[in-house]
């Protein structure tokens, strides 16, 4: 393991350092105090102009509707029961702070309407003693939704001035005189006969609804159980007005007496007429369940459901009987029409069916006795004969009158069958409602039982109501009318305090705090360290403060004993002590100064380095490599206050007949002597330009001459100069700023020193602010003049 290896050791994490973590805090104590000396002085101001306010608390113990006779005051003590009666407590608390008991207290004290004397810096409110007395002509339905402010300043016995708004003109109006307004107007009248103690105050009267004041009653008073388990209860209200706060809280307890008198009362008085309501309810039920009997027998014509259900079934089977007799009749004149066969053939047709018409059964006999006759005469003559013809002739005139009088028949019995179909129709619907009705009337007088019974029971009740209307008693009894101490409960002096000390300190904790969490940048070696750990970090350069002189201060001077020479002289003894711990064999005296981004301030870095190593009698060269962008002429020129070569490396690269020697210069820098080599005009072709090949001829050259060579390099993520020209480097020296390099930017350079594309990476932080700076934050450079503290100036 190397010597720088060794001192790398110092890049581990540490674990959490309470001290370290305080000092963030304990170094910006200035912003501490002032947070501390502001919000006091804000408690302060607002514990001047605020008014105070007192506590009026009164105590009642809640009573039950049953005295100890009853026969659950044996359980009281048990625990089920115990907790019952804190329930109920609870519940009856609940029941005072109801919106309705506030709105009624409002009401009541007409805390509606306020008037408020002017005031310096805030408006005393004026109760019960107010100059003025206000009459509205709209009704109190529209006065308490009403949200309206005026103001009135009292000029003579006779008149006042009135007024809306701050910035408006006063109007000149006499006591009685109607004021016009948008809820319809109002009277103002003196509220006594002496008003010239209130000549020229001004008055500022605000007339709120009912529901506002009543929510606001709301929030402010207090209600609460004396001890669990006990029915005595504490309500309390703060107010800057103690007569006020006593008539809130009094008149809260007498309202809630008066309800649950007024509740009590309306129960026995609603039983009784809820009784008698109900008896005449059920009376009238009484009445209509017989009158629905009577119409229920009407409208069904029964008189007795089953004396009649049995005549209905006699009925109906005759008529079945009758029915099916009518059906067989109709068969029978079917099967007669049917055998009568076509006009030209003679059949004998049935004759003794029963059939209950007579010229029928008298035409079928006689029909078919002339065709047994007719039958013989064939026999014996033939078709022409004349005896047969007009027995042929007689059989068609039968056989036409039996045809007419079956289709007669057929049709009467048609009419007859569907007459008996109806009628068998009707008697069934009958008795299948039989059943139906016999349901319904049972129904109907099982409600006229039920009914009856209802009405005797509310008959007993009634007389019962009458005698137990007695006198009702109050639910709660008043222990402690509504008091005060005198002494103001509010503001809590002490509290505002505690309270403002507290933000005072909170306030800029919390701003330093989030800013720190939010911190995306390094501040100082530490937190270098921290993001990279396998990197030696050189030392920290401070951030200087320019003078008068400019930038002169930003230079080091031969025998300097500033703080920023002594950073660079640490710097330059850690960067030895490294050196000699690493193995180079080519240009092991030059070193690269490079960076992330431009602004990390490498040019300055680079000079001061090159001048203090060449205070130590050391030939060092300082090249200007950035030749994109280069500031050391810029520098050199204002230090030197002399014109510089512009002769430089650019100029070297491209004119192959310009030797090393004819670029560099010596100059005298605050007493320093130093070669430089400027980086020359700026070229449209930079990186091509550094891939010449006239770069190894002069690091050859350079390296050979001088002890130590320092180039200034172009920032390594922005453009590839440096990694083009940066085999030429034995050592590289990765440039970082406080409160500039971004912590998620360095991980450019870890990528770089992973890859080992910059030989011999090592670490410096600029521009550090003194708090920050390492160990001369608190003890500051050996031989340098004590810094005191604005303590000690002050108290010297």
């Amino acid at each position: 393991m190397t010597d720088s290896n060794n001192l790398s050791k110092l890049n581990t994490s540490n674990p959490f350092n309470l001290k370290k973590a305080a000092s963030i805090y304990l170094k910006r104590w200035f912003w501490f105090v002032l947070s501390v000396l502001i919000c006091l002085a804000l408690a302060f101001t607002k514990l001047r102009y605020t008014a105070p306010s007192y506590l009026a608390t009164a105590k009642i113990m809640l009573l039950s509707d049953t005295d100890s006779s009853s026969p659950d005051a044996i359980f009281k003590d048990l625990p089920f029961f115990a907790e019952k009666e804190d329930a109920k407590v609870e519940d009856e608390i609940e029941v005072i702070m109801s919106r309705d008991f506030f709105q009624s207290v409002a009401k009541e004290l007409q805390l509606n309407i306020q008037h408020f004397s002017k005031g310096r810096i805030y408006d005393s409110e004026i109760y019960r003693s107010s100059p003025l007395t206000i009459n509205f002509i709209a009704s109190d339905s529209i006065i308490n939704q009403l949200d309206f402010t005026f103001h009135t300043r009292i000029i003579s016995e006779k008149a006042f001035e009135y007024w809306l708004h701050e910035e408006e003109t006063p109007k000149t109006i006499a006591f009685g005189e109607k004021i016009p307004t948008a809820f319809g107007g109002m009277i103002i009248t003196p509220s006594s006969n002496n008003i010239k103690n209130s000549l020229g105050t001004d008055t500022r009267t605000q007339i709120s609804s009912i529901s506002s004041v009543a929510e606001s009653l709301k929030r402010r008073v207090t209600i609460f159980q004396e001890v669990k388990g006990s029915k005595i209860i504490t309500i309390s209200i703060q107010d800057p007005i103690v007569q006020k706060a006593k008539d809130i809280v009094n008149t809260l307890i007498a309202k809630y007496n008066e309800a649950a008198l007024k509740q009590k009362n309306i129960k026995s008085i609603n039983t009784s007429k809820f009784i008698d309501n109900r008896v005449e309810l059920i009376a009238k039920d009484l009445l209509g369940v017989d009158d629905s009997i009577v119409r229920f027998k009407t409208g069904n014509k029964v008189t007795d459901v089953a004396s009649e259900a049995g005549q209905f079934l006699t009925t109906s089977m005759a008529n079945e009987q009758e029915l099916e007799t009518s059906r067989m009749q109709l068969r029978q004149l079917n099967y007669m029409d049917s055998a009568l066969g076509e006009a030209n053939s003679y059949t004998p047709i049935p004759s003794n069916l029963g059939l209950g018409d007579p010229t029928i059964v008298t035409l079928s006999s006689r029909y078919n006795e002339l065709i047994s006759e007719r039958d013989r005469l064939l026999k014996s003559a033939g078709e022409k004969n004349s005896v047969v013809i007009q027995i042929d002739q007689s059989l068609r005139s039968i056989k036409d009158n039996l045809n007419r009088s079956i289709q007669n028949s057929k049709k009467s019995l048609g009419i007859q069958i569907n007459s008996l179909e109806n009628q068998s129709s009707k008697l069934n619907s009958k008795i299948f409602s039989v059943p139906g009705q016999e349901s319904k009337l049972r129904g109907i007088e099982r409600k006229q039982g039920i009914k009856e019974q209802l009405y005797l029971y509310l008959l007993q009740k009634r007389e019962e109501a009458a005698i137990s209307l007695t006198a009702t008693s109050p639910s709660s009894k008043v222990i402690d009318q509504a008091y005060s101490t005198g002494s103001p409960v509010s503001p809590n002096k002490r509290m505002y305090y505690i309270g403002a000390l507290f933000l005072g300190f909170l306030i800029p904790f919390g701003i330093i705090y989030i800013g720190d969490l939010l911190d995306t940048k390094i501040h100082n070696k530490e937190d270098l360290e921290k993001e990279i750990k396998n990197m030696t970090v050189l030392g920290e350069i401070p951030r200087i403060k320019l003078g008068l002189k400019g930038t002169e201060k930003l230079l080091v001077e031969k025998n300097d004993r500033s703080i920023l020479s002594e950073s660079f002289r640490i710097v330059r003894t850690n960067f030895d002590y490294v050196r000699r711990g690493r193995t180079v064999e080519t240009y092991d005296n030059v070193v690269f100064v490079t960076s992330t981004i431009n602004g990390e301030g490498k040019s300055f870095f680079s000079l001061n380095t090159a001048l203090t190593m060449a205070n130590t009698n050391k030939r060092v060269l300082l090249i200007g490599a950035d030749i994109r962008n280069p500031q050391i002429e810029a520098v050199l020129k204002h230090a030197i206050k002399t014109p510089v070569d512009t002769v430089g490396l650019t100029e070297f690269i491209v004119d192959k007949s310009i030797l090393v020697g004819e670029t560099i210069n010596s100059y005298t820098v605050n007493d320093i002597k130093l070669d430089i080599l400027l980086s020359g005009k700026v070229p449209p072709n930079p990186a091509e330009l550094l891939m010449s090949g006239r770069l190894k001829d002069l690091f050859d050259y350079v390296s050979n001459q001088y002890d130590m060579v320092i180039v200034d390099t172009a920032p390594a993520m922005l453009v590839t100069d440096t990694l083009l020209i940066s085999q030429y480097a034995g050592h590289t020296i990765y440039l970082t700023r406080a409160d500039y390099t971004e912590k998620q930017v360095l991980n450019f350079a870890k990528e770089l020193h992973a890859d080992k594309k910059l030989n011999g990476m090592m670490l410096v932080v600029n521009d550090v602010s003194q708090s920050n700076f390492g160990y001369g934050a608190k003890y500051g450079y050996y031989g340098t003049p004590e810094k005191k503290s604005l303590f000690k100036r002050i108290f010297k």
